[in-house]
C-alpha cells in the first residue's frame, strides 16, 4: 500500500499540481494546517512564484486583513514607502513578522518593476479587518466609500452626508472595545445607529454598483474596484459587529460564518480580475463544512470554499497541505493508520499526491463520504471504510480528515516542519525572529 502511494507522490511544483486539475482554474487555493510556520510559507512563496512566471496568475491573496492589504499592493505594484513599513501596517494578525512573507513582498515588488500594468503581479488580502479579540471601526471603509461616491458619482443619489456619517459612527472605542468579544452587552453591533449605518452601508454599495460605468470612466477601474473592497468591508464589519451584540446560542457560528463569508465575496470580486492564487488555513478554503471548538462548544460553518466552490464550480481548485511533525510543538510522528501515516510511511520530504490515490491506500475510495469521521481516534475506521482523522496533541495544528479526500483537489504533504528552515533568496541576514 505505502509502496504504490510512493510511486504517486510527485514533486511540489506547479506542472505537479496543475496535472491533477481538469484544467488551469480561476481561483486555486493552496491550504495550511496550522498558521506561523514559515517553512510552509517558503514552500508557497517558491510555487506561487512558478504559477505566476509559467501560468499566467496575476493575484496573490493571503489570509489577512483586506483593508491594510491596499497598503502592500501599492508597494508592489511600484508605490512609495519601504519594505519595513509596508509589513509593519501592511499585514494584520502579526503576518507581517513573517519571513516569507517578507520575501513575498521584496519578489513582487522586484518582478512588477518597468512592467506595464496589465502584467504586473498583484497582492490582496481576504480576511475583513479582523483580529481574533475583536474587529475594527467601520469608520475607515465607509468614509473611504462614501468619500470616492462624493467626489466623483452622482451626489443627488448620495442617502447622507460625511457629517451624518460621521455623528452615527461616534467614537471608534464603542466598535473595537475588546470586552465585546466576550461580553455581547459591551458590542455597539446591535445599537440604533449601528442598526442605521447597515443600512447605509448598503446603499453606498448599491451606488458604486448602479454607476459603475460612469465611475470607472471618470476615475479608473482599479479605484472603482478599491471602492467596492471598501463596500464589502464596511457591510461585512457592521455585521461581524451585529453577531458580536448577538445573546443567543448562535453568536458564535454566526461570527465565524460571516467571516468567511467575506473571504468568499472578496475572493469572488478578485477572480473577476483575473487568476488567483490563494494562501489560508485548509479550513478556510475546504469545500466541506468547517468546524472548530470555540469557548468550549463546537462550531460548524460553511467555509470561503465551499461557497466559492458554489459559484465558480471547476474553475476553482483546492490543494489540501497534511503535516508529519512540528516538534516543537509537540506534533511527532503520526500513527501509522492516519493519513498522514501512511503519507509519512513514504519517505517523501514533501510531495504532491492526488487525493483519490491516498484514499485508496488508506482502503475507501475518495468518493465515500464516511459518516462519524470527525472527532475518530486515530486508525480508527469511519464508517465507509476510511480512517478516523489523525488527533493533534496541539490545538494549533488541524490534521487533515479522510472523509474530505473526495472533495479536495490534491494534497501537498511536508514530512517535518522545523524552526530553523532557512530563508531563501538570500533573505537569511533579514529574518526577523
Amino acid at each position: 500500500m505505502a509502496t504504490d502511494l510512493m510511486e504517486a507522490v510527485r514533486p511540489v511544483d506547479s506542472a505537479a499540481l496543475l496535472g491533477l486539475l481538469p484544467g488551469r482554474p480561476r481561483v486555486l487555493g493552496l491550504g495550511e494546517p496550522t498558521h506561523g510556520e514559515d517553512a510552509l510559507l517558503h514552500m508557497r512563496d517558491t510555487l506561487f512564484r512558478r504559477l505566476v512566471e509559467e501560468e499566467g496568475y496575476r493575484t496573490v491573496a493571503l489570509e489577512t486583513d483586506c483593508v491594510r492589504g491596499l497598503i502592500v499592493d501599492d508597494y508592489v505594484t511600484g508605490g512609495p514607502g519601504t519594505l519595513d513599513a509596508v509589513m509593519e501596517h501592511g499585514f494584520s494578525h502579526g503576518w507581517g513578522s513573517s519571513a516569507a512573507n517578507r520575501a513575498l513582498v521584496r519578489w513582487m515588488r522586484a518582478r512588477n518593476e518597468g512592467l506595464p500594468a496589465g502584467r504586473r503581479v498583484r497582492f490582496a488580502g481576504i480576511d475583513g479587518p479582523l483580529e481574533i479579540t475583536g474587529a475594527a471601526s467601520p469608520r475607515e471603509s465607509l468614509t473611504a466609500l462614501h468619500g470616492y461616491l462624493a467626489a466623483h458619482g452622482d451626489t443627488g443619489l448620495l442617502p447622507c452626508t460625511a457629517q451624518a456619517l460621521d455623528r452615527l459612527l461616534g467614537a471608534d472605542e464603542r466598535w473595537t472595545e475588546p470586552a465585546a468579544m466576550t461580553d455581547p452587552a459591551r458590542s455597539a453591533g446591535r445599537s440604533a445607529p449601528a442598526r442605521e449605518l447597515r443600512l447605509l452601508a448598503a446603499e453606498l454599495t448599491a451606488l458604486a454598483e448602479t454607476q459603475a460605468p460612469h465611475l470607472i470612466a471618470a476615475t479608473s477601474r482599479d479605484a472603482w474596484e478599491r471602492a467596492r473592497l471598501h463596500g464589502r468591508a464596511a457591510t461585512g464589519l457592521l455585521r461581524y459587529h451585529h453577531w458580536m451584540a448577538d445573546t443567543s446560542p448562535a453568536r458564535l457560528t454566526g461570527l465565524v460564518g460571516e467571516r468567511d463569508r467575506i473571504m468568499a465575496a472578496n475572493l469572488l470580486a478578485l477572480a473577476e480580475r483575473g487568476p488567483v492564487l490563494v494562501h489560508a488555513h485548509n479550513s478556510h478554503l475546504q469545500r466541506e463544512k468547517s468546524s472548530m471548538r470555540m469557548g468550549g462548544a463546537p462550531l460548524e460553518w460553511w467555509s470561503a470554499g465551499a461557497l466559492v466552490s458554489l459559484r465558480l464550480g471547476e474553475r476553482y481548485a483546492f490543494a489540501a497541505t497534511a503535516l508529519g511533525t512540528i516538534r516543537h510543538q509537540g506534533v511527532d510522528e503520526p500513527p501509522p493508520g492516519t493519513l498522514e501515516g501512511l503519507l509519512y510511511a513514504t519517505a517523501a520530504d514533501r510531495g504532491v499526491v492526488d487525493p483519490a490515490r491516498l484514499a485508496a491506500a488508506l482502503g475507501g475510495t475518495a468518493g465515500e463520504v464516511p459518516g462519524g469521521a470527525l472527532g475518530g481516534m486515530p486508525g480508527e475506521a469511519a464508517g465507509g471504510g476510511l480512517p478516523g482523522p489523525r488527533v493533534s496533541p496541539w490545538f494549533g495544528y488541524a490534521p487533515l480528515d479522510p472523509a474530505h479526500l473526495a472533495s479536495m483537489d490534491a494534497v501537498v504533504f511536508v514530512r517535518d516542519v522545523t524552526r530553523d528552515q532557512a530563508v531563501p533568496d538570500g533573505d537569511a541576514a533579514k529574518r526577523r525572529t
